[in-house]
């Protein structure tokens, strides 16, 4: 298999220092990791548009865009929580985490307006642009090849859950659904919508709770989280956020529920933010032989997981 990008420079993108960044109004001041100038964030996706363009007039937009409403009303409270305590059994199958890439080869995300391609294609691309700026970050390396393992759910092996319980931009529920999120007026049809107890600021969270005690609309995100957690990867805890929060468009890229953040969830968003450019505009055309990176990332498999995974 191969896969080809075309790189496009973004000079405004690059930057290979550490920035100190002051957030006033009495907060205190985030040291906030930049990208290397290494890798040259494209201008369009692999549709030769803008990245996650969700107004552009196409049948791939009106398409995304059903998705979202699906999406946004039956993503509640009382889902998630069924949901978690479905899979959080790990009792579908053991296979280890290259079985698993080979597997998501089927599918292709309705969510994304910027690929269309299949899911290992996406993982390599990711991973190995994160290896030529960061190579002895070899955990970074290994969750970006891992962070969308999760979309098996889709496979008839894991239930076949519909695309809009497995892929998509995620977000809290519980709390009121910030207007950040893309399509938001579907929330309207959200049962928990009018839900005294879950559609205040704080809903049933509380100020500096930490992210991990937050429940999160279900997906291949959380599952994957979940079965990182449940498996003892020895994957820091950088990565682990990273896996459950990468798809979480209205924290890291509008800020919003900053509130519900812990000292450790702003550590890690730091992380979190130098991978969602890699994860985002990767998405175009580079070569990436399989055959050749694949002794790579099984080493690092094997250094961060067991052989085989409860899934």
């Amino acid at each position: 298999m191969t896969i080809l990008i075309d790189r496009h420079s973004d000079q405004n993108d690059a930057g290979d220092e550490i920035v100190e960044k002051n957030q006033g109004n009495g907060k205190e001041e985030e040291t906030e990791l930049v990208l290397d100038a290494g890798f040259e964030a494209p201008h369009t996706n692999s549709f030769g548009r803008t990245f996650r363009d969700y107004d552009a007039e196409s049948e791939r937009r009106r398409g995304v865009e059903e998705f979202y409403r699906v999406n946004h009303i039956g993503q509640t409270v009382d889902f998630v929580r069924k949901m978690r305590e479905e899979y959080e059994k790990l009792n579908r199958t053991e296979m280890s985490i290259w079985e698993c890439c080979e597997l998501l080869n089927e599918f292709i995300d309705e969510s994304d307006p910027d690929l269309d391609e299949p899911q290992i294609e996406h993982l390599l691309q990711t991973a190995e642009a994160i290896r030529k700026d960061y190579p002895d970050e070899d955990w970074l390396h290994l969750t970006g090849l891992i962070h969308d393992l999760g979309k098996v759910l889709l496979h008839s092996s894991f239930g076949e859950l519909p695309q809009w319980a497995v892929v998509g931009d995620t977000f809290p529920v519980g709390c009121a659904f910030d207007e950040s999120i893309v399509h938001h007026k579907y929330f309207k049809e959200n049962p928990d919508y009018d839900n005294p107890s879950y559609n205040s600021k704080y809903g049933i969270y509380t100020e500096g709770c930490g992210l991990d005690n937050v429940l999160m609309s279900w997906g291949h995100d959380d599952y994957m989280y979940l079965v990182a957690k449940e498996n003892q990867t020895t994957l820091p805890s950088a990565g682990l956020f990273i896996i459950r929060y990468h798809s979480f468009y209205a924290l890291h890229k509008s800020e919003a529920y900053k509130h519900l953040m812990n000292n450790e969830d702003r550590e890690n968003m730091k992380w979190l933010k130098v991978f969602n450019k890699y994860d985002l505009y990767s998405k175009s055309k580079v070569r990436v032989n399989v055959e050749e990176v694949k002794p790579y990332y099984l080493s690092l498999t094997n250094k961060y997981f067991p052989s085989k995974l409860k899934w």
